[in-house]
């Protein structure tokens, strides 16, 4: 059974950085798709950014060239770099993981929010 747990969320000013961490067990880890996604009040989960097994990245335009995902298979984590936050970065952000297309778990989420 999959299991996902993130952590690295927390309180942040705006323009300051947070690195967010996933741990996966119960999955071969490099040979899925991981990405993370966020989820802010009133509003629907959207993607943030995937990274593939061949460590290809995709980014929502929001967070291009301010967020970073990287994986390090060795220790089955995947990770989220953000610099430059904004308060609209402020969300709920979710790391899953993927398989040809089918979702295999989610994490319960951590707490990021960008205030002054």
């Amino acid at each position: 059974q999959v299991q996902l747990v993130e952590s690295g969320g927390g309180l942040v000013q705006p323009g300051g950085s947070l690195r967010l961490s996933c741990a996966a067990s119960g999955i071969i880890f490099s040979i899925h798709v991981m990405g993370w996604y966020r989820q802010a009040p009133g509003k629907q989960r959207e993607l943030v950014a995937t990274i593939t097994s061949g460590s290809s990245t995709n980014y929502a335009t929001s967070v291009k060239g301010r967020f970073t995902i990287s994986r390090d298979n060795a220790k089955n984590t995947v990770y989220l770099q953000m610099n430059d936050l904004k308060p609209e970065d402020a969300a709920v952000y979710y790391c899953n993981a993927q398989r040809y297309g089918v979702v295999q778990g989610w994490g319960q989420g951590t707490q990021v929010t960008v205030s002054s």
